[in-house]
């Protein structure tokens, strides 16, 4: 044991006792290169590290370093530079007084070393380790179409992962609903690959294998890269993707819409449903409320069955059939009752009621329905409501009391389920003209055309007094509207026109005064270029044999109406001088009973004042009484000043 001590202990103490040899370039230990890291395109200024203990900056030798070989690019010589031919000669320039060398549009080819020599042969030198960066592209990640069973006994591929023009190499990972995968045994494999393009980027591939289970049908699936800039970390993330996820189906069942209750009318759609993936084949059948069997029901292309309009007859029970074309099993749904809502048409007794005026008649309704109904009575004409219940009860008729009675039977829970039925109620009597006499503006030698409406129970017949071309139309079952085109003549503006309305209970007439137009004084809104337009108002509102006359208005031209008024004031201003002047010769007493004075202030006195008397009766005396209510005898007619001053 002390042998090899002691000749350990001699070989150190002649290491240290030996002298140093000079180091051969390349021998000696080098100090670590300084680091420069830049992206692809841009430029890398080379610092020469040199002192000038060390080497004299005007004349320097610049190399790069590739596989441990040198290659010289770049001299510089009293300060000036020069580039050797090669890749670099047209990207290389000197800076800062030549202590700095600028590479520009740096390509991934140039990540390397460079380092800088001073003149003397052996002097040191100064190394630079030049880096390189490229952020990829977007990645961009693609599905499996054709989808992943679930008995899949390993892993399968699941989506692809690509990023294009990375340098260096950037770093996958893979996500599964926001959760990082790693590689697991038999259930999850990444299996990475890059490619060297002709720019000297990479772009990397990476495949995700796994193995799926039902739940994972709808997961979401993506990458990211991981990639370092000169600025740090850095990462892109691609879009998110679900990939098919095949599952042999357990369950099949009916859904209905829309949801809640169903009314005639509705469109309705019933459709299969199922907990696999692909779906099965689906049948719909309903049952046969005679035969209790199922009967199966037509459906479109995607397997659901249509009803529109739905009716009542569409109401029982439906159930669904699924059959697995891969395994041939077939699935039963649930038998799901359907109910489609509705009210039958409504029906009114009588049916035609015939009454005399006087009378009384009781209308009932009835309808049938799927839920509880209720019931109604309008007045046609005015939409107004008469009764709430199925009978409508009527005392005491009119005239006025014909004409049409609408039933309305609704179901309150279900909004726009509902029936109607109309019935007319006739009351017996003889022709109600629209109106008794008219009065129609024309022109001599026109065509006129002239409308003459009736009503009445029995339906009237409408005859004219004079040849034309005549036609009737029934406006309601007991009213009648006949139209007459006629010539203009002299002797049909002298004698008129009647029209006639005639039934078993008696007849009624209507008379039509033709008056020529004065074209001089025809107003633009005088309209009288056309027929007479006869009133289409309901029977109550029309005028019966004893009605008051409704006459057109008289057309009545501005200038006419003008002059009228420049004539009553002048007769108004010579009645006034007359009374004035009357009134100063003391003609006039100026204190009777119940004559009311006019007071007027100093300065006016002296202008004009006209009396007028009012020949009133007595009893419409009060209408002219004072504001302060005073009451005047029964014989006193009163007198009242007018002041026309103004």
């Amino acid at each position: 044991m002390g042998l090899p001590r002691l000749v350990c202990a001699f070989l150190l103490a002649a290491c240290c006792c030996c002298p140093r040899v000079a180091g051969v370039p390349g021998e000696a230990e080098q100090p670590a290169p300084e680091l420069v890291e830049v992206e692809v395109g841009s430029t890398a200024l080379l610092k020469c590290g040199l002192s000038q203990s060390q080497g004299n900056l005007s004349h320097v030798d610049w190399f790069s370093v590739h596989k441990e070989k040198r290659t010289l690019i770049f001299r510089v010589r009293q300060g000036q530079g020069q580039s050797e031919p090669g890749e670099y000669e047209q990207r290389l320039s000197l800076q800062d007084r030549g202590a700095t060398l600028a590479l520009t549009q740096v390509t991934p080819q140039d990540e390397r070393i460079f380092l800088c020599q001073g003149r003397r042969p052996r002097s040191q030198e100064y190394r630079i380790q030049l880096r390189v960066y490229k952020a990829p592209e977007e990645p961009n990640i693609q599905v499996n179409p054709l989808g992943i069973p679930v008995n899949s006994k390993e892993p399968e591929e699941v989506a692809t992962c690509v990023g294009r023009n990375g340098y260096p190499i950037p770093q996958v990972i893979w996500y599964k609903n926001g959760r990082p995968l790693k590689e697991e045994k038999n259930r999850v494999h990444i299996q990475s690959s890059q490619t060297v393009e002709s720019s000297g980027l990479y772009t990397l591939q990476s495949i995700l294998k796994a193995q799926l289970v039902k739940e994972d049908k709808d997961a979401q699936f993506y990458c990211e890269l991981n990639y370092r800039l000169p600025s740090g970390n850095h990462m892109k993330e691609s879009r998110e993707v679900t990939v098919p996820v095949f599952y042999p189906t357990e369950k099949v069942w009916l859904e209905v819409e829309p949801v809640g209750m169903l009314k005639e009318g509705d469109r309705v759609e019933i459709r299969c449903l199922a907990d696999g993936n692909p779906p099965p084949h689906f049948s719909i059948s309903k049952q046969n409320p005679s035969t209790r069997e199922a009967e199966e029901e037509t459906t479109n292309d995607n397997g659901v069955l249509v009803l529109e309009p739905a009716r009542k007859e569409h109401s029982g029970r439906y159930e669904c059939q699924g059959l697995d074309l891969d395994t041939m099993i077939s699935l039963l749904s649930e038998p799901q009752e359907l109910l489609v809502n509705y009210v039958s048409d409504v029906r009114v007794s009588p049916a035609a009621p015939e009454r005399q005026e006087g009378s009384s008649l009781t209308l009932t309704c009835e309808a049938e329905s799927s839920q509880d109904l209720e019931f109604q009575w309008l007045r046609e004409e005015t939409g107004q409501v008469l009764e709430r219940g199925p009978v409508l009860q009527l005392h005491d008729l009119k005239r006025e009391a014909g004409g049409g009675y609408r039933c309305v039977a609704s179901v309150p829970s279900i909004p726009g389920l509902n029936r109607t039925q109309l019935v007319n109620v006739a009351i017996f009597g003889p022709p109600w003209m629209a109106f008794k006499e008219r009065k129609v503006w024309v022109k001599e030698n026109m065509v006129l055309n002239l409308s003459c409406e009736a009503s009445g129970h029995p339906r009237p017949t409408i005859s004219w007094n004079v040849n034309g071309t005549a036609s009737e139309q029934d406006q309601d079952p007991q009213r009648v509207l006949s139209t007459l085109n006629v010539l203009v003549t002299p002797e049909l503006l002298e004698t008129g026109v009647e029209c006639t309305a005639s039934n078993d209970l008696g007849k009624n007439t209507s008379i039509l005064f033709l008056e020529l137009v004065n074209l001089t004084t025809l107003t633009p809104d005088s309209n009288t270029t056309t027929g007479l337009s006869t009133s289409t108002a309901s029977p109550h509102t029309r005028a019966n044999s004893t009605s008051t006359e409704r006459k057109l208005p008289e057309p009545e031209s501005r200038g006419v109406v003008i002059v009228a008024v420049i004539v009553c004031i002048l007769v108004l201003a010579v009645l006034g001088a007359v009374l004035y002047f009357l009134y100063k010769k003391g003609k006039l007493p100026c204190r009777r009973s119940g004559k009311q004075e006019i007071t007027l202030p100093p300065s006016r006195k002296s202008e004009l004042v006209v009396e007028v008397k009012s020949d009133k009766l007595p009893e419409e005396m009060g209408l002219l009484q004072g504001s302060s209510g005073d009451k005047r005898a029964p014989g006193d007619q009163g007198e009242k000043y007018i002041d026309l001053r103004h």
